[in-house]
């Protein structure tokens, strides 16, 4: 019963925090001159991370390396098939050319180098710092891309966020990030207490429970986004994400502690789930209407991740 409550309590504080984050990157947004599209890449992608971050870095520490891998892979999951499909099934989501030109190629390569560097088995520290290192040279090219097209990118925001003082921004994000934290935390705990209960794998947990877990800040700031009209944070928001939670999450864990793969599954299995998501976006960003995810594509992408989550318990 507690186990429910913490639940509960933890889904409540994530979406509160996620309301927290979205309001703040847009008034921050306007006080960088930036887009907001790289506002969703970088400061909601970090802040909707961090609860992916902590519970890693605990689970390697721990030696549970089993949930670091399985909490990132079914995070990227989760990510597609869940928020987007949701985020898209609330209303048609508009793909700027910013996404298969530049942040699509990136989440892709990524997923693919960490496919490559976990098939020895294992994830050492070097490759952990090159992880990292790839994520600062993405930043650094995405913020340096979006001052050159600034002016190309007017899209329909909130004007009163503009007046926003600095320290406003500063609460609001200190309060989103505060709820974002104690509710990971809560969920996490509570969706693994449930999980023992239920008798199920470490590496089911992860997948599935704890990787929805620390998605739900997600999924709170894209459907919160989606519902105010601010599309470019939506889609920004969850291919920041997966980019984050490869290079940033894996990168500084594998740092502090290298991550063994012990569950078989994990390679033999849910890395194509991953890689699949990652690789249809782009078919489904033409086909059959240019720049659209409308709802067909979002309940499409929605029912698949409904069969990955089937397809694990009842592995």
């Amino acid at each position: 019963m507690i186990s429910i409550l913490y639940v509960l309590i933890g889904l409540v504080l994530l979406v509160v925090g996620g309301e927290f984050l979205v309001r703040s990157s847009v008034a921050l947004s306007f006080r960088l001159k930036l887009s907001k599209m790289v506002i969703g890449l970088t400061v909601v992608s970090f802040a909707t991370s961090a609860p992916e971050l902590l519970v890693s870095i605990q689970a390697a520490l721990d030696g549970l390396s089993d949930i670091s891998l399985g909490n990132v892979v079914g995070s990227n999951i989760a990510n597609i098939g869940l928020v987007l499909g949701i985020t898209a099934i609330i209303g048609p989501l508009a793909i700027d050319r910013d996404f298969y030109k530049f942040n699509w190629p990136v989440m892709v390569l990524l997923s693919f180098a960490l496919y490559a560097l976990l098939y020895d088995g294992v994830l050492s520290q070097l490759e952990g710092i090159a992880l990292f290192g790839s994520l600062l040279v993405y930043l650094f090219l995405l913020i340096r891309r979006a001052r050159k097209f600034s002016d190309t990118m007017l899209e329909e925001v909130d004007d009163a966020l503009q007046k926003t003082s600095n320290f406003k921004i500063f609460i609001w994000l200190a309060i989103g990030g505060c709820a974002l934290y104690f509710g990971s935390e809560l969920l996490v705990s509570g969706a693994e207490n449930i999980a023992l209960k239920l008798g199920v794998s470490e590496g089911v947990i992860a997948v599935t429970l704890i990787a929805i877990g620390t998605s739900v800040p997600e999924l709170a700031a894209s459907v919160i986004a989606a519902l105010k009209q601010e599309k470019a944070i939506s889609l920004g928001n969850l291919i920041g994400s997966n980019i984050f939670n490869i290079a940033s999450v894996l990168g500084i864990t594998s740092m502090i502690q290298p991550i063994a793969v012990k569950d078989e599954t994990l390679m033999s299995v849910n890395i194509y789930w991953m890689l699949g998501f990652a690789l249809i976006l782009l078919p489904l960003a033409f086909i059959p209407k240019k720049m659209v995810l409308g709802r067909p594509k979002g309940l499409l992408i929605f029912v698949s991740y409904c069969i990955f989550i089937a397809l694990v318990f009842l592995k």
